[in-house]
């Protein structure tokens, strides 16, 4: 009777190669899965639960409820022009994170500026009832330029400042109902773009339900258009905010702030945003 020493068979090469991919199929089919059913919580990001009252962080601000066209009621924020009164209003949309009172800075200096300003929470966020979604998005928007035009505020005396996703949302907005001028900070071409990016291995266009069709949707917008990007974004990559800069019919300026990440204080509220949005709106509505 013949004996064995105990060594394992060595597989051949083109097995192990095989092997190999069949891991490989089965461990990005279970990530595509759990990025199909988990995709809105990857993308909207609703923390910093509920905000204090608009006074207490903002001198002179005011608690607003927005009333959705599905009957929900939304926090926000009308924070009034400090100095010289412009007569003109400024509608933020917040990106995916965070809440409005992460967004005071950029109001107080607007306010500074003569505005008035509207800041708002997406359903889900800022303490808000809701879940959010591209179609549940653009509902809250309508529903705060509601609230501006009932202060007084219509479309046409309105500058949207949309930043990442929420110049996503604006855009959108700006279609249904043109603003006087619009500034997107930090506009992806697409969601399904942007999810490319960061996802290079996934098949994410197919997977999305949400898709934000940002500079289609700037193509078709008739009125000036500023983008602002920051040249070290690391979110939302920099030729993306340039290439929704290129498809505007009314691009008024391209502005770069250097060597700014995507959530950094340069731009999301420094002073070259707050400059850009002021000549933006002298073009659109006239000097103040």
């Amino acid at each position: 009777m013949s004996g064995t020493d105990g060594a394992r068979p060595r597989r051949s090469p083109l097995r192990r190669a095989v092997t190999a991919a069949v891991a490989a199929v089965v461990g990005l089919t279970l990530l595509g899965g759990l990025m199909w059913g988990m995709q809105r919580w990857l993308v909207y990001l609703p923390m910093g639960g509920t905000p204090p009252p608009a006074g207490e962080v903002i001198a002179g601000a005011r608690d607003v409820r927005l009333r959705t066209e599905d009957g929900l009621d939304l926090g926000a924020w009308l924070v009034p022009p400090r100095g010289a009164d412009r007569d003109a209003a400024v509608l933020v949309a917040n990106g995916n994170t965070g809440n409005r009172e992460t967004r005071a800075p950029l109001a107080r200096a607007l306010a500074d500026e003569g505005f008035t300003v509207l800041l708002f929470d997406y359903r889900g966020y800022g303490g808000n009832p809701g879940r959010p979604s591209e179609e549940a998005l653009a509902s809250d928007a309508r529903a705060a330029s509601d609230a501006l035009a009932a202060h007084g505020h219509a479309p046409d005396r309105t500058v949207y400042l949309g930043e990442s996703l929420g110049a996503a949302v604006l855009s959108g907005l700006a279609v249904e109902r043109p603003p006087a001028a619009l500034l997107l900070r930090s506009p992806f071409t697409s969601l399904a773009d942007v999810a490319a990016h960061h996802f290079p291995f996934l098949p994410v266009r197919a997977l999305l339900w949400d898709r934000y069709p940002v500079r289609a949707s700037v193509a078709e917008i008739d009125r000036p258009t500023t983008v602002v990007l920051g040249d070290g974004d690391l979110v939302v990559p920099p030729e993306q905010s340039r290439a929704v800069a290129a498809a505007s019919p009314r691009l008024v300026e391209e502005v770069v702030v250097a060597n700014a990440d995507h959530n950094d204080p340069a731009l999301t509220h420094g002073p070259e945003v707050v400059a850009a949005l002021t000549r933006l709106a002298d073009r659109a509505l006239g000097p103040r």
